[in-house]
């Protein structure tokens, strides 16, 4: 089973929310998923990231991928 880490999207029509989980890569992106990671709140100021680090890197030993959306979250959580 190959397993990816991405943006579950929740909240409102106009006022997302998201969970961050691992899911099965042939799942939907609000489908039934293995674990949760951490939340992402975009509307706050600054945004809100929350990640569990060690299940993230337990995740990414097991060889999961990471979504184009997530790295980009990352990216900039590690530059500030």
């Amino acid at each position: 089973m190959s397993a990816t880490i991405r943006l579950m999207k929740f909240g409102k029509r106009s006022f997302p929310t998201y969970r961050i989980v691992v899911l099965d890569k042939r799942k939907k992106r609000d489908g039934s998923y293995l674990e949760k990671v951490g939340t992402y709140n975009p509307h706050t100021e600054p945004a809100t990231l929350i990640i569990d680090d060690v299940k993230l890197q337990e995740w990414l030993k097991k060889g999961a991928q990471v979504s184009e959306g997530m790295r980009r979250l990352l990216k900039n959580r590690k530059t500030k």
